[in-house]
């Protein structure tokens, strides 16, 4: 089968959706090495490193157009560049598929990975909230097969989109395999020495953007008494001088920030880590959480929402505006080494439920049903 993919995240998108196009991609093309893949992208980011599989090939605008104008080239030039390619199906990894696709006769997948555009509107400027509106409801529009990255995102869009359950497939995401394996004491030290960090530490990961909720974090904190140091990993945004400000007020005196850490290096802080806390206000999915089950570290993170479908049931659930059950709960924790090692070892198991042989196998029988039931 010739495949090709929405690969413009993957080449130049180092958090959640660079890691999910990248993931998907060598997942399948190591488990099946048959099939060609073609990636498409308007660009690419020479630092980040993404070692292609075999069978793969990187596909870049060929037009004087496409070459300037990368994002006209993405979303109107490349329908009629799959045709010409042969192109037999084509995954939009991110949301997007292009336009007039709907009478192409490639067949169209796409991943939605949230549906927060229409779940929680005030978290995006009216611009960007017109934009992911209108660009999720076309692509789940001319979708031949929608994935859907948990049942949550699957219930989402069936409330806001009025799309047919049975074209809505549930596959969930995987993290890398950095994070399944042990790292050696003597590279966690190394790392350490690298980024500055004490021996223990309490963990967050995620962009530093209001959704993720990290004052909640700092308050609780505070709130508990919990001198531990805080190592934050995640892009900063504007709202950082936020959670600077709220940092100071609440007297923590040992906040760790640190950008663009490379996932052998994140692999090895989540291993040392004392505890993650993850109180985001909405997430699809929420790789970090899998990335620290699967790292063997205890888990506090939000109730409802996705959270119990990626965490399990040996993480602790709080409500994430609730600081003082933060707080209680990042204690009780803290104090408790055998409830650690409990949750360390529920979670390591349930980890294994997203496995990568699993996740491909589930994405290329989405691939095959559709292309067999859509000619």
């Amino acid at each position: 089968m010739r495949i090709g993919f929405d690969a413009k995240r993957a080449f130049n998108n180092t958090s959640g959706l660079g890691n999910y196009s990248r993931n998907t991609i060598r997942l399948l093309g190591n488990r099946y090495p048959d099939n060609q893949y073609l990636l498409y992208t308007p660009s690419i980011n020479g630092s980040l490193d993404f070692s292609l599989p075999e069978g793969s090939s990187i596909e870049k605008p060929g037009s004087y157009l496409g070459k300037y104008c990368g994002p006209c080239w993405r979303s109107v030039g490349l329908s009629r560049r799959l045709i010409n390619d042969g192109v037999e199906l084509y995954h939009g990894l991110s949301h997007d598929l292009p336009l007039g696709m709907s009478n192409s006769p490639v067949k169209k997948v796409v991943t939605i990975h949230d549906m927060i555009a229409f779940r929680h509107p005030e978290m995006f400027t009216t611009v960007n909230r017109f934009i992911y509106q209108r660009k999720i409801a076309h692509s789940c529009r001319v979708a031949d097969t929608i994935v859907a990255i948990s049942h949550q995102t699957k219930a989402d869009i069936e409330e806001f989109l009025d799309v047919d359950p049975s074209g809505i497939n549930v596959i969930y995401q995987t993290c890398d395999s950095l994070f399944y394996k042990r790292a050696g004491e003597d590279t966690r030290v190394l790392v350490m020495e690298k980024y500055g960090l004490p021996q223990d530490f309490i963990l967050s990961v995620g962009t530093i953007e209001p959704r993720k909720n990290l004052p909640s974090v700092i308050r609780a904190m505070q709130l508990g008494r919990i001198d531990i140091p805080l190592v934050v990993v995640g892009k900063k945004t504007g709202y950082i001088k936020t959670v600077n400000a709220l940092i100071q007020t609440a007297g923590l005196k040992n906040v760790h920030f640190l950008e663009n850490v490379p996932v052998e290096d994140l692999a090895a802080i989540y291993q040392q880590a004392m505890l993650f806390v993850y109180p985001s206000l909405y997430e699809g999915f929420g790789i970090p959480i899998l990335e620290a089950l699967s790292s063997g570290t205890p888990v506090i993170t939000s109730s409802g929402s996705c959270f119990s479908e990626t965490a399990g049931p040996e993480s602790l659930y709080v409500d994430p505006c609730d600081n003082e059950q933060l707080a209680e709960a990042m204690n009780k924790v803290l104090a408790d080494q055998k409830l650690r090692e409990k949750m360390v070892l529920g979670g390591i198991r349930y980890a294994g439920n997203f496995q990568h042989n699993t996740i491909a196998e589930k994405m290329m029988d989405v691939y095959e049903s559709t292309v067999s039931s859509h000619k």
